[in-house]
């Protein structure tokens, strides 16, 4: 997984009932793009993420 600052993370709910996460990547830690990331998250909690395969890295504009 590869991501740039201001790219957007999404995480999908795994549990029935459960909703996705979205939030903006603010800071790669990883070298070359790759995780960890810090993210801020909608409700402007922030956190430091290592994405699982329930995650996908998209670019600002393709969030909807």
């Amino acid at each position: 997984m590869h991501a740039n600052v201001g790219d957007i993370l999404l995480v999908h709910g795994h549990v029935v009932g459960q909703k996705d996460r979205k939030g903006q990547i603010i800071e790669v830690r990883g070298a070359g793009g790759s995780p960890p990331f810090v993210v801020r998250y909608d409700d402007g909690h922030e956190q430091l993420v290592f994405p699982g395969p329930d995650a996908v890295v998209m670019p600002p504009g393709d969030a909807s």
